[in-house]
């Protein structure tokens, strides 16, 4: 563990983002980890199942935010931060298929391998829900292939995976800190899925098809339209170009 963290270990928790939620409520403002073996309620984004089979890794990060730090960023941060810890795990050869999908989603081949929940979890604080899919793959509700780090040359562990997630979010949150969401920004980019491409997003009310160009100065995503337009785009699910 770096320094400065707490852990809580459980063998079975309902959900480690609700389990940090009562942490906060009870006083705790941070940063705890919170492990678990198994998730017997996990949850996604928008409110879908996360399927928590033994063998993988799901944690949750209890952080407590200073003035001015946004929690938007978070997104990003812990998307890289999962990504390098997956990178640690994987051979090199697979390593370098790893992609980020917009917002924080983890790509392996074009596969989903992992998925991020940031919740509000007090006042002032946050929980950062990470599940990373290592010995097992959910085959549940998916809208989009899935793989685990298994099928690509690793055996290891939930413990490595923990502790590598738990080293790579430090470092990305003492870049966040010392050197602002541009640099940021810039990382996630650099291992971004789709930037160039025709893409689908899939907002609450429509759907809008057009070039993925970028990330505006807060993370939003840029998407061109064939009449040149540009949509800043504050929150959907997107589909890649096959």
């Amino acid at each position: 563990m770096p320094e400065g963290y707490e852990l809580a270990r459980y063998g079975e928790v309902d959900s480690t983002n609700l389990e940090a939620a009562r942490c906060a409520k009870s006083g705790d403002t941070g940063p705890l980890w919170i492990w678990a073996d198994v998730q017997t309620a996990g949850r996604g984004r928008l409110g879908r199942t996360w399927v928590s089979e033994p063998g993988n890794l799901y944690a949750s990060l209890l952080l407590s935010l200073d003035p001015g730090e946004r929690a938007p960023d978070l997104s990003f941060i812990a998307a890289l931060a999962v990504h390098s810890a997956a990178e640690a795990c994987l051979p090199a050869e697979s390593a370098a298929n790893l992609k980020l999908k917009w917002p924080n989603d983890l790509l392996l081949n074009g596969e989903k391998s992992a998925g991020i929940l940031i919740e509000q979890a007090g006042s002032g604080s946050v929980a950062i829900g990470c599940g990373l899919n290592l010995a097992s793959v959910p085959v549940e509700d998916l809208r989009r292939p899935a793989t685990g780090l298994a099928l690509h040359g690793t055996d290891a562990k939930p413990q490595r995976a923990f502790e590598q997630l738990a080293i790579t979010m430090d470092r990305w949150l003492k870049v966040w800190r010392r050197e602002g969401f541009e640099h940021i920004r810039a990382a996630w980019l650099e291992r971004a899925a789709g930037v160039g491409e025709m893409i689908t997003a899939s907002l609450e009310a429509t759907t809008i098809e057009g070039r993925f160009s970028g990330l505006d100065p807060n993370g939003a995503l840029l998407l061109e339209q064939a009449d040149g337009e540009v949509t800043r785009i504050l929150a959907a699910d997107i589909e890649l170009a096959a």
